[in-house]
C-alpha cells in the first residue's frame, strides 16, 4: 500500500549538492505515489504555531454575536461560520456543510489592479477582542511563505528545472491561510449522513502546508482505493500539492483526495484546531503542462482556474 513518508529537510538546508538531490528525489517519489508527505527540519518554531493556535481559540470562544461582526464568505477574509462551506462539492459530491468554523486570512498586498486586488488581495480583518492574533498571524504567514517557496524550489529540483522555475511565477502570489476549528461531538451533535469536518476533496493551488493536531476525527488520505489515516509526527508539517501543480506537471504528481473525519463518539469532547496555508502563485501566471508527466492540459491562467474551484465549494 502507498504510504505517506516523512522527509527531513535538514540535509536540504545544511547539506551539499548530493544531499539536496536526495531530498528532491524523495519528494518527487512521494508526490508521484501519494501526493502527501510529512516534513521535519523545516525551521518553523513550534512555539509560534502554538501561540497562533491559542490566540485563535480565544477568538473562536467569543460569543456568536461578536464573531458575526467579522463574518465572511468563502474566499473572503474573516470568520466563516459553520454551514457556509462544503468541500465535497469540489469533486462533484453533494454533502452536508462541513463541521467546522474558520478564521481566514491571506495575501493582502495589492497589485494596483482592482480587478485582481478585489479577488485575490483583500484586506485582512482582525478581531479587536484578541489583539495578539494579528501580529502572530503576520509572523506565521511570513514563515509559511518562505517555507512554501522553498518547497517549490525543491519541486523544481525534483523535475530537473531551474531552481526558480516556480518561484519566478510566485513573485506576487495569492495565498490563503485557514485556521479551522473542529468542534467536539458534544457541541455539534450527531453528524448527518455523509457529513465530515471537511468533506472529501483535493486542494486547488500549488502546495499546502498543514499544521494539525492528532485526533480520532482526523485527516485521512485516499490510497489504493481506500481511506487511510494520515500519519502524525511531532513538530512536522503535513504537505500536499494541489490541482494547479498537478496540472502543471502533466499529472506526474498527484493532487490527492483527502478528508477530515467527523467527530467520533469515542472522543465526544475532542476539539481540534488546524492551521492550513494554501499557496498558489501569481494570479496572472500562465500554467502550461510540463513535458514531465503523462498528460497535457490546455494552458490556463491561474486565477481563472482557482476561481472556478472556489465557487464550487461555496454554499
Amino acid at each position: 500500500m502507498r504510504t505517506v513518508p516523512t522527509i527531513d529537510l535538514t540535509p536540504w538546508f545544511e547539506g551539499g549538492p548530493a544531499d539536496r538531490q536526495d531530498v528532491a528525489e524523495r519528494v518527487d517519489a512521494a508526490l508521484r505515489e501519494v501526493g502527501f508527505l510529512l516534513v521535519t527540519g523545516h525551521g518553523v518554531p513550534p512555539g509560534l504555531r502554538a501561540d497562533v493556535r491559542a490566540a485563535a481559540k480565544r477568538f473562536f470562544g467569543l460569543p456568536q454575536e461578536t464573531k458575526m461582526r467579522y463574518a465572511a464568505k468563502v474566499g473572503e477574509r474573516g470568520w466563516l461560520p459553520p454551514g457556509v462551506e462544503a468541500n465535497g462539492y469540489a469533486e462533484g459530491t453533494p454533502t452536508p456543510p462541513d463541521l467546522k468554523e474558520t478564521f481566514a486570512v491571506g495575501a493582502d498586498r495589492p497589485l494596483g489592479d482592482p480587478s485582481v486586488d478585489d479577488v485575490w488581495f483583500l484586506a485582512n480583518v482582525y478581531p479587536a477582542e484578541v489583539p495578539d492574533l494579528e501580529p502572530l498571524i503576520v509572523e506565521y504567514l511570513a514563515r509559511m511563505r518562505a517555507l512554501a517557496d522553498e518547497l517549490l524550489v525543491i519541486c523544481a529540483k525534483a523535475l530537473d528545472l531551474d531552481g526558480e522555475f516556480f518561484t519566478s511565477r510566485a513573485g506576487h502570489p495569492s495565498y490563503t491561510m485557514n485556521i479551522n476549528r473542529y468542534p467536539p461531538l458534544s457541541q455539534v451533535g450527531e453528524p448527518e449522513p455523509g457529513q465530515f469536518r471537511i468533506g472529501p476533496h483535493t486542494d486547488f493551488g500549488t502546495v499546502t502546508v498543514l499544521d494539525r493536531q492528532q485526533g480520532v476525527g482526523g485527516l485521512q488520505v485516499w490510497a489504493d482505493g481506500e481511506w487511510v489515516n494520515a500519519p502524525y509526527a511531532e513538530d512536522s508539517f503535513t504537505i500536499n500539492i494541489g490541482d494547479l501543480l498537478a496540472r502543471w506537471t502533466g499529472d506526474r504528481w498527484c493532487s490527492n483526495r483527502h478528508r477530515v473525519l467527523p467527530p467520533d463518539p469515542s472522543a465526544p469532547d475532542e476539539e481540534l484546531v488546524s492551521l492550513i496555508y494554501f499557496y498558489e502563485c501569481d494570479p496572472g501566471a500562465l500554467v502550461e503542462s510540463l513535458p514531465v508527466g503523462t498528460a497535457t492540459y490546455p494552458p490556463v491562467r491561474a486565477s481563472d482556474y482557482l476561481l472556478e474551484k472556489l465557487r464550487a465549494i461555496s454554499l
